[in-house]
Parts: C-alpha cells; sequence; structure tokens
C-alpha cells in the first residue's frame, strides 16, 4: 500500500466542482485519495491515512472488503442494470428481506432509494401519502429539529436545523415545517459520558407548543436522528426519544427515525431504535447498507403503512414516487456483500466490545486546550472547540488539516472534531487517532 501512484501526475483540477468544500484551497493543496484497505486510505505520495470517521460515516465494515468487491465484480458482469419500475430482478428483493430482518419488529416493507437526501424526501411523500388515504389529508406538517440534519434536497433540508445549509436557500424550503429546539446544553449537561440523565423533558415542546400551534390535524410526522450526527453529534437524554414516541402516539402523529447514520451496528444494534427500545413509524437508511461501497438509501415502513397504501389507491400504481436506479442491481450486490461481512464477522457487536474504551479516549480530552465538551455513544463521538471570535468552524478545521498531515482523518462539523472509526476498528487504532489530536490540540493557537 506504500508505493507512490504514478497515474496521479499531470492531471487537471479545475472542471470538478467539489461537494461541501472550499474549492481554491483544496485545489491549491489536494489531499488526494488514491486507493484503500480496511482502515486506511493511501495518498498519492503512498502515505497511508487512518480513516477516522467511516469516511462519511459510512465505510462501516472497512474499505474494500473482499466480500464486498467480490459482489460488485460478480454482478457487473452478469447484470448490470434493470429496472424498477414494473420489473425486477431478485437481488432487491433479497436485500430488502435482509434489511427487513434487521429493523425492528412490525418495520417489515423496504422501498429503496440511492442515498440518504433521497430516503427523507422519499418518507415525507409517504407520511402526506399515508394520510391522506386515510381521510386526513389536512396532516401536511412536519417537526424536525435545531441542529438536524436531514439530507440536502429540499424536502429534507426544511426540515433540517443546521443553519448553515439553511441560510442561502431559504426562500425554496418548504413553508409547512417547524422545528423542536435541541437537546444540547452545555450549561448543564457538558462532558456527559453517554446519554444524560436528564432533559428527557425537552421532547414535551412537541405537546406544550408545536401541537397547540399547528393542531396535531395538520401534522403528519416527527423526524428526528436519534444521535445527531451531522449537527455535531448530539446525544439524546435518558427517556426523551420514549417520550417523543409517546407524544406522537397520542395525537396521530408518525414518528420517523433517520437513522442514516446511526443504522447498520453504530450504536453496537442493526438499528438505534433497538439500543434505545423505541420502535418509529418508518426508518429511513442509506450509508451503512453498502458500507458506502455503492450509493443506496431506503425506507423501512410499518406493515400498515405499506398495507393502507395497497388496498386503498385501487388498481395501478399505488405510490407514485421512485428513482430511475432504485434498487439497482450493483447497490443491491454491494449490500448483500456487507450484510454477510456485517454477519459473519459480528460487527454489529463491535461497539459494545470498544464502548468503554472508545468513551475514554473521547473524554480523555476534558481539560485540552479548547474543549468545551466532550459526547460519546456506542462508536460515535465528538469534541467541541470553543469557537474563534469572528471565525467560527475555523479551529475545528485547522485540527483536521493537521490530524490529516499526521496520518489521521477525522472530521471537522463547525469547531466540532467527530470521531466515527469503522466498526473493523481495534484499540490501537483508537490510540492512534486520539493521541494524535491531542498532539495536535497542543498546537493550535
Amino acid at each position: 500500500m506504500n508505493a507512490p501512484d504514478k497515474t496521479q501526475a499531470a492531471q487537471s483540477l479545475e472542471h470538478y466542482w467539489m461537494p461541501y468544500t472550499d474549492n481554491p484551497r483544496f485545489k491549491s493543496d489536494p489531499k488526494m485519495i488514491v486507493g484503500a484497505k480496511d482502515m486506511h486510505y493511501r495518498l498519492a505520495d503512498g502515505r497511508e491515512v487512518l480513516d477516522g470517521l467511516a469516511t462519511l460515516w459510512c465505510v462501516n465494515a472497512g474499505h474494500c472488503r473482499p466480500k464486498i468487491v467480490e459482489a460488485i465484480r460478480r454482478q457487473a458482469g452478469a447484470l448490470d442494470f434493470a429496472s424498477s419500475f414494473s420489473t425486477g430482478h431478485p437481488l432487491a428483493f433479497q436485500v430488502a428481506e435482509r434489511v427487513a430482518a434487521l429493523a425492528p419488529e412490525g418495520l417489515d416493507h423496504v422501498f429503496f432509494t440511492n442515498s440518504g437526501s433521497e430516503a427523507v424526501d422519499t418518507v415525507m411523500k409517504m407520511a402526506v401519502g399515508y394520510h391522506r388515504l386515510r381521510g386526513e389529508g389536512a396532516r401536511t406538517r412536519f417537526i424536525g429539529r435545531e441542529k438536524g440534519y436531514h439530507g440536502v434536497n429540499i424536502g429534507g433540508m426544511s426540515v433540517s436545523g443546521v443553519p448553515v445549509n439553511r441560510k442561502a436557500y431559504g426562500g425554496l424550503l418548504l413553508g409547512g415545517t417547524d422545528h423542536l429546539r435541541h437537546t444540547h446544553d452545555l450549561s448543564t449537561r457538558a462532558f456527559t459520558r453517554g446519554c444524560a440523565a436528564t432533559g428527557a423533558e425537552l421532547a414535551d415542546e412537541l405537546e406544550q407548543r408545536i401541537v397547540p400551534l399547528h393542531d396535531a390535524s395538520n401534522i403528519a410526522a416527527v423526524i428526528v436522528e436519534p444521535v445527531s450526527g451531522a449537527g455535531g453529534v448530539l446525544v439524546p437524554p435518558q427517556g426523551y426519544l420514549q417520550r417523543l414516541r409517546e407524544i406522537c402516539t397520542r395525537h396521530g402523529i408518525l414518528l420517523i427515525f433517520d437513522e442514516v447514520i446511526c443504522g447498520f451496528g453504530r450504536l453496537g444494534t442493526p438499528f438505534a431504535s433497538q439500543y434505545f427500545g423505541v420502535t418509529p413509524d418508518m426508518i429511513t437508511f442509506a450509508k451503512g447498507v453498502t458500507s458506502g461501497s455503492v450509493p443506496l438509501g431506503g425506507v423501512i415502513v410499518k406493515k400498515e403503512i405499506y398495507d393502507t397504501f395497497m388496498k386503498s389507491a385501487g388498481a395501478g400504481v399505488q405510490f407514485f414516487h421512485g428513482y430511475t436506479y432504485s434498487g439497482h442491481p450493483l447497490a443491491c450486490a454491494a449490500a448483500l456483500g456487507a450484510l454477510d461481512t456485517y454477519a459473519e464477522e459480528n460487527l454489529f457487536d463491535r461497539p459494545n466490545q470498544l464502548a468503554k474504551a472508545f468513551e475514554d479516549g473521547v473524554h480523555s480530552f476534558k481539560g485540552s486546550p479548547h474543549v468545551i465538551d466532550c459526547r460519546n455513544l456506542g462508536l460515535i463521538g465528538a469534541i467541541e472547540l470553543a469557537a474563534r471570535a469572528g471565525a467560527p468552524g475555523a479551529r475545528g478545521f485547522e485540527v483536521f488539516e493537521k490530524c490529516w498531515d499526521k496520518g489521521v482523518f477525522v472530521r471537522p462539523v463547525g469547531d466540532n472534531v467527530a470521531f466515527c472509526p469503522p466498526l473493523i476498528c481495534e484499540k490501537k487504532h483508537l490510540d492512534q487517532m486520539f493521541g494524535t489530536v491531542a498532539e495536535v490540540l497542543r498546537t493550535v493557537a
């Protein structure tokens, strides 16, 4: 893995408009990845970098795992593409069955998309359609949460609560949304290990403010991440999600868990809903289902929701929605390879085995320069840094760049530094990741 890649010389970087990137900054000093294996990237100059964020919260089984690679290779030579519009191929049905078997009891039908962003817009259509078919067509409003992240499509961005993602597109966002306050409180819950003992009452805002303001008869669904990822790794207080479930049930509001990051073993269970013992009405997923190897996402719904569409819409198309590449054969092959890898290596249990070491590593930064909070659950965590005056996010980005130069990738989320290693990580990888961050923090002004 250490030989430089000669093919990367003399290529133009000008024409690619990169997503979520300071393009001029990158192109003046490229961080070019040319290969990966297990826990590491290989760079164009031959150096290795430890992947401390499963790349983008998604490479749960590690990079270039044999079963996934072989499944994609084999499928590409057998069936490259088949549409899911009135035709099918066996792998899509196999993946749906496997995903449904992992989901909480009662959630047993799967609709495929190509990403988490598409899954969120899909689940919003499902929620509105379900209520309409039941004679409650006024239920069109969605309730998200501050600091929540639900992708970058218009629907998902409308229910999201990350200010920098919303501010440039305010006029395009859906009007029928509102937001619960987030659960982050540095004044009372900083440096909490796992779920805080206090704060469940924050869920009561749904019943005390949101429902009286909009009336429950107009609210289709509440959508939350069980653990907020891209908003800065915000862990819910004990009992918070349970209380949301109770309130939604009481008022006939659907509860949607966005498990694009939490799903597929991140907390030591197949889905976070099982970790918390709370069953939503629908779950969105993506990322880990293929360990990031081929884009695939989807929605898992309760049988009652699926049956309502099947029985109420009559003959013909029951749900006027879908994507050209829904259930793509290569993506389904990758998913089967990933699901086999998770099962054979018992990877969903890895967070349980490493939870103490990971938690201790995250909280070892208490007292380090600029650190104002540490948060963790399962194999996901973050430290929060004090922002520089007039330059929010600058300190977090400096930590990212300096760690990269030292051979470790961690992700800046504003002034949060996030950790989310592949489930195949070992104690030595955690030690390297946390040790490098500690070293870097001592050099950050």
